[in-house]
């Protein structure tokens, strides 16, 4: 599974590359910060200021395509993270993913997202690390953000920038535990542009300015793999279904309304656990584990690539477990204008509930 991600996240990249007047930098960036305390979990494994290094290969388009010209000319490579959360329990995270780079302000102020797999060098252990609630998995996903402030070719080709950063690391419950670590804080980098002209000439593909699209109903079909709270449950399979419609809005969003179907056998299975070992709640183990929510939210389309974002709110919960709301945070590649497949990781607040594989059609 963790094979599919990574290739997932950097599809759009490698179909990308195949743009041959693309120009190339490099970039490193020195990182400090704190670990963001979002779960009583963690607090114990709290004891410094976490240290990383996060390196970036990108490559600068100049507009050869029309997406390129849409969103400022922006850069899309690779990036390393390495990470030091200053604690014996949680030890130290590498993660490897795929980023994009969008400018504003005359292409100094930056915001950088990037997607990745990670891996910790101290997962939890029931014998040897039974404190780690944060890494219930060596390999977990990483998400990335920076906002930074952007100098070019100071000295040659060599650049500067500053900014704060954010990193989050979680296996999106596919094992428990797994509280995960947010960090933030303060960057410095240096960047350096193999290309020793001061100015790149763009090309003339220009921008829709004028969009316009019917609205379009979608369904898609997320499944995966999670584990309930209770540690060494096992991973039981999920089915999420939803159904949606949406409206572009302009070339680069559209707003989106809808219904999701959630049927998830580990809470099917923590409701059976919870009925036996705590008779006093009175709970039935037949309750029904399934739940219905409604959403609304936003995709925010690129080339082929769009990253999507959504609020919902469940209207069919018998049992109460976790927050009344979710949030849905991932990544769709459409293959066609009709089909597409995308991850997600749904969440509640901080707390990762499952990582979703999805197909969907768009009519």
């Amino acid at each position: 599974m963790r094979i599919y991600l990574l290739s997932f996240l950097l599809l759009g990249f490698l179909v990308s590359a195949q743009e041959n007047k693309d120009t190339h930098a490099v970039e490193v960036h020195f990182l400090r910060g704190n670990i963001l305390p979002h779960t009583p979990e963690i607090y114990h494994l709290i004891t410094g200021h976490p240290e990383g290094v996060m390196l970036h290969y990108a490559r600068q388009t100049h507009g050869s395509q029309e997406w390129q010209t849409a969103y400022n000319f922006p850069d899309y490579g690779l990036y390393f993270l390495y990470q030091d959360f200053k604690n014996e329990i949680l030890g130290k995270n590498y993660a490897l993913g795929a980023h994009y780079k969008f400018y504003f302000l005359d292409r100094h102020l930056t915001l950088q997202v990037g997607q990745g797999i990670g891996m910790t060098t101290h997962p939890y252990d029931k014998y040897t690390n039974s404190k780690n609630r944060a890494f219930g998995s060596r390999y977990m996903g990483n998400t990335n953000f920076m906002l930074g402030y952007k100098k070019d070719r100071i000295f040659g080709g060599l650049g500067l920038e500053a900014g704060l950063f954010f990193t989050h690391f979680s296996n999106g419950r596919t094992k428990s535990p797994n509280s995960g670590i947010n960090t933030y804080g303060l960057s410095l980098g240096l960047n350096y542009d193999f290309d020793s002209k001061l100015s790149m000439p763009r090309d003339s593909v220009v921008p829709m300015k004028q969009f316009s699209e019917r609205v379009k109903f979608n369904a898609v079909f997320r499944y995966g793999f999670n584990e309930s709270y209770v540690i060494g449950s096992g991973q039981k399979p999920f089915y999420h279904l939803g159904v949606y419609a949406d409206k572009r809005i302009n070339r680069k969003s559209a707003l989106q309304l809808g219904v999701d179907f959630f049927a998830t056998t580990s809470i099917q299975e923590y409701i059976r656990y919870r009925s036996i070992a705590y008779p006093y709640e009175n709970l039935d183990s037949n309750t029904d584990y399934r739940r219905v929510g409604v959403f609304v939210g936003h995709e925010l389309f690129i080339n082929r690539l769009s990253i999507e974002t959504q609020v919902g709110y469940y209207v069919y919960r018998p049992f109460d477990l976790d927050k009344p709301y979710y949030d849905r945070v991932g990544f769709k590649y459409y293959w066609t204008p009709k089909l597409y497949t995308g991850v997600a990781v749904k969440t509640h607040g901080f707390l990762a509930e499952a990582i979703e594989y999805g197909l969907g059609v768009r009519l």
